[in-house]
């Protein structure tokens, strides 16, 4: 595995290979997915457990490394789980005391807000010496697009503050009004079904971020992967980008029994109006924007 780094001296660039390394870390599927507010605003407890194996490099040890990333996304807390590590694959299990030992911020349930995140990494020692962190103190990646989409390991793990959240389903999507930037249009109504497929921790996949709307303006095998839906005790967006990098958003929703209708845009300026009713005989949460 190669990190390349660039510098530019304004005219001919000098490029540096640096040898890296790469963990995968996995969570555990006895194990909690997010860290469960309700829970421990009543005196219970949370257990993340997951194993870290080494994927690619020299890795002589390893810190387990948390950034505890509160919900404004700019106050970011370090701390650390282990160090030293020497013995692969290492498995971990985290409850929340463990968390008030490796963060002076957080000392009880009252520190942890709705939509703050806790990541989970590592900071490697190589075998010549250097140390590689793998996430940045400021939460940024220290990695590259590929290996931040690999399906083959995961250099870090999330969990979210949330409540319980069960809106995994397939759905049926009613879509109008759909527009492009580009001058194309979809009146309808467009038809179908959506898939939100449980990731845990209140994060779904959404099968079509569209919801039909791009079949209707380009043609039959259009959809907009990639793009997740987040839900924070009933707070609800969008999360993530689609293949294009495209950022999507909610506005307007409103919630009417097992219907409930939204408008939807990304930054490309594409948009549309959607109604996706339940068919399982339940009505759709409380949910806002």
């Amino acid at each position: 595995m190669l990190v390349p780094s660039c510098e530019n001296d304004g005219g001919d660039s000098k490029i540096d290979i640096q040898y890296g390394a790469v963990i995968n870390i996995q969570k555990s599927s006895s194990s909690d997915t997010y860290i469960n507010l309700v829970a421990l605003q009543n005196g219970g407890d949370i257990n993340l457990g997951f194993t870290i194996d080494k994927a690619v490099g020299d890795i002589t040890s390893m810190d387990v490394v948390g950034l505890y990333i509160k919900s404004d996304g700019t106050t970011i807390f370090k701390g650390k789980f282990s160090t030293g590590i020497k013995t692969f694959p290492y498995t971990l299990n985290i409850n929340k005391q463990k968390i008030y030992d490796a963060f002076t911020q957080l000392n009880s349930s009252d520190d942890f807000e709705t939509g703050d995140q806790l990541t989970i990494s590592a900071e490697l020692t190589l075998k010549d010496g250097t140390v590689l962190k793998l996430i940045n103190d400021d939460g940024s990646n220290n990695f590259s697009s590929n290996i931040a989409s690999s399906s083959t390991y995961k250099v870090f793990q999330a969990y979210n503050v949330s409540c319980p959240s069960e809106l995994g389903g397939t759905y049926e999507f009613t879509t109008t009004n759909v527009k492009a930037p580009t001058g194309e249009s979809a009146p309808g109504p467009l038809t179908g079904t959506v898939t939100f497929e449980d990731q845990g921790g209140g994060i779904y996949n959404i099968s079509d971020a569209s919801f039909g709307g791009w079949t209707g303006l380009y043609g039959s095998g259009n959809i907009a992967r990639n793009v997740q839906l987040k839900d924070i005790c009933n707070k609800i967006s969008y999360f993530g980008v689609d293949q294009y990098d495209e950022v999507f958003t909610f506005s307007n929703l409103v919630v009417n029994g097992n219907k409930i209708s939204f408008h939807w845009e990304n930054d490309y300026g594409e948009y549309g109006d959607t109604t996706l009713k339940r068919t399982d005989g339940s009505n759709w949460p409380a949910l806002t924007l």
